[in-house]
């Protein structure tokens, strides 16, 4: 079955999307930022947390897809060139390291959220795609916490699920 989708809300990092006819209950929520293998920077962050709030209230959602834009990444974590002491730097100079409020909405989300992952799912996107009900797998999936490899832990949720 092919799905037609419509984009909802306009975002720069993302797309928010719902599909058409039968599949008007499904959400897809994508990483869009496969120049960089999806990584997400803290604007991409705070598009997810409106866009899950948004699929949360919606009453004609019955469940939510979160993936990445084209074939290379699902999502490869926490953009490393904008990584900063105190976290991830935004546009305004303010590090944050507010990924685990993305995090808690996954987990807690009443409808269930499945993670279509294409390509790599390594480090916080390794995180995301766990914390979801149920995960697809395309045949070039590749798994795995890279954390340690780049100055960095687990500080939010995936080690504890692993």
């Amino acid at each position: 079955m092919k799905i037609n989708w419509e984009s909802i809300k306009d975002y720069s990092d993302i797309k928010y999307e719902r599909g058409s006819g039968d599949a008007q209950g499904i959400i897809k929520i994508s990483i869009n930022r496969p120049e960089v293998r999806n990584s997400f920077r803290p604007k991409t962050v705070f598009e997810l947390k409106d866009a899950f709030n948004l699929a949360r209230e919606d009453q004609e959602a019955g469940v939510i897809i979160l993936t990445g834009e084209g074939k290379e990444a699902f999502c490869a974590g926490g953009d490393q060139k904008i990584r900063g002491d105190a976290g991830y730097v935004d546009d305004d100079g303010v590090p944050r390291l507010n990924i685990l409020d993305v995090q808690k909405q996954i987990r807690y989300m009443p409808k269930p959220v499945v993670a279509m992952v294409a390509g790599y799912a390594v480090g916080g996107g390794h995180v995301l795609h766990m914390l979801c009900d149920l995960t697809i797998a395309a045949d070039n999936a590749k798994f795995g916490q890279t954390g340690p490899k780049v100055g960095s832990f687990d500080g939010g949720w995936g080690a504890s699920y692993m």
